[in-house]
């Protein structure tokens, strides 16, 4: 685990990621045989392009807005709102404002 994630501790995860100009900054929480657990900062404009991946996704919005479509499908999710991106369907993250997330992939068996 980074050092920025120390065991034991107490913290805020939008606290442990900073915005960058016109970037996509994402930063690894936990990775393990089993999934990942990791932050997102994107900035005003800034997107994910369309993929699939082979597990379900939860995003959680931790600050901002964001635009997720899922199937062809919108969804805007702001603050404390999350969803679930299902395995081997089409996704993209789009950020029409800034905005942070925590990412979890859990794969299944």
């Amino acid at each position: 685990m980074s050092k920025s994630f120390e065991s034991s501790s107490v913290f805020r995860f939008v606290d442990k990621i900073d915005y960058a100009t016109d970037s996509i900054v994402s930063k690894i929480v936990t990775k393990n045989k089993s999934g990942n657990i990791s932050l997102f900062a994107m900035d005003a404009g800034q997107n994910i392009s369309e993929h699939t991946a082979p597990f379900d996704a939860l995003i959680q919005v931790l600050e901002g807005e964001a635009e997720v479509i899922i199937d062809d499908k919108l969804y805007i999710l702001k603050i404390n709102e999350s969803i679930v991106m299902p395995a081997n369907i089409p996704h993209a993250v789009n950020a029409k404002q800034k905005f942070k997330m925590l990412l979890s992939m859990i794969k299944g068996v």
